[in-house]
């Protein structure tokens, strides 16, 4: 009985440096990750949304309160032109997209900066939610580790 509580201890002890790998690899890829979008969204030096202030101190589009700010201040100006896709394109002479048409045009590139702006926002929650996944499996893994680590020592008392 002995021996099979400390091989049981040891499998409980390896699945707990597991998890801490897992955990330690989510954490690392989401910061990886997270340098990415912040490094996407400089490069492209964006103020939409930002104070006067913020833009004087040089700050840009770099997080996603300010990527979703940039988001609902393009929803607003694409507002201005037409309040749907759908009435744009009912309004427009042929009844579908024109790219000849200045209008439909303006709304399309807008659009796709919206939509861009929203996918940073997603990007940077799936970051946030791989971060905390994480360091969750990095604490279970050090609470399994550390039950089997004392299962192990238990078993070895126990005769």
């Amino acid at each position: 009985m002995t021996r099979r509580m400390q091989y049981l201890a040891v499998v409980v002890v390896v699945l707990g440096i597991a998890s801490l790998v897992i955990g330690a690899a989510f954490v690392g890829l989401a910061a990886q990750k997270n340098n990415y979008v912040v490094s996407a969204l400089r490069q492209q030096k964006v103020t939409l949304g930002l104070t006067k202030e913020q833009i004087a101190n040089g700050e840009v589009v770099d997080n996603a309160q300010a990527a979703q700010v940039a988001a609902e201040t393009l929803n607003k100006h694409l507002q201005s032109i037409a309040p749907t896709y759908g009435d744009l394109m009912k309004a427009n002479n042929i009844g579908k997209y024109d790219p000849t048409d200045v209008k439909d045009l303006t709304y399309t590139q807008g659009l796709n900066m919206e939509n861009s702006f929203n996918l940073a926002v997603l990007s940077f929650g799936v970051i946030q939610e791989s971060m905390a996944t994480g360091a969750a499996l990095i604490v279970i893994g050090i609470a399994v580790g550390a039950t089997g680590l004392i299962f192990f020592r238990l078993s070895k008392h126990t005769t």
